[in-house]
């Protein structure tokens, strides 16, 4: 179920969750979550060489992870169970490179009792610019 934790609380509660995680959810453990509730989640990073494509870029790939995981972590501040994933679409709007710092903020649109729908922005740091827009749907009726 959700976590009904806010801020600072909500932040420690997940980066609890990542710090004690040993499946796929490690790769997380460089991202910063900086607060949430309510069906919301923020979180930043600075892209290293572990996020980088062949290019030198920030790896579409890594980027659909954390569109993934930071939806999720906002729906679970809401009383909702984390649900499994049913679609989940990012569009990629601009590039960031090694060094780079990354603003990703999640926000639930709309949580009922079989779907959760939830849009995530990530932006740099520097400028506010977009560089990937994400959507995820999530099914939530586990009764």
């Amino acid at each position: 179920m959700g976590t009904r934790k806010k801020g600072l609380e909500f932040a420690k509660h997940i980066t609890e969750i990542i710090a004690k995680s040993t499946g796929f959810e490690r790769h997380l453990e460089k991202v910063k979550i900086t607060g949430g509730g309510d069906g919301v989640c923020t979180a930043e990073f600075k892209v290293a060489p572990e996020h980088l494509n062949m290019g030198g870029g920030l790896h579409g790939g890594y980027t659909a992870t954390l569109v993934d995981m930071v939806t999720t972590y906002a729906l679970m501040s809401k009383p909702c169970h984390p649900g499994v994933s049913v679609d989940l679409s990012v569009s990629y709007l601009k590039g960031a490179r090694e060094g780079d710092e990354v603003l990703i903020e999640a926000k639930t649109v709309r949580a009922g009792k079989k779907l959760a729908f939830i849009d995530c922005v990530l932006r740099h740091k520097k400028d506010n610019s977009v560089i990937a827009k994400g959507h995820q749907t999530k099914f939530v009726d586990f009764q």
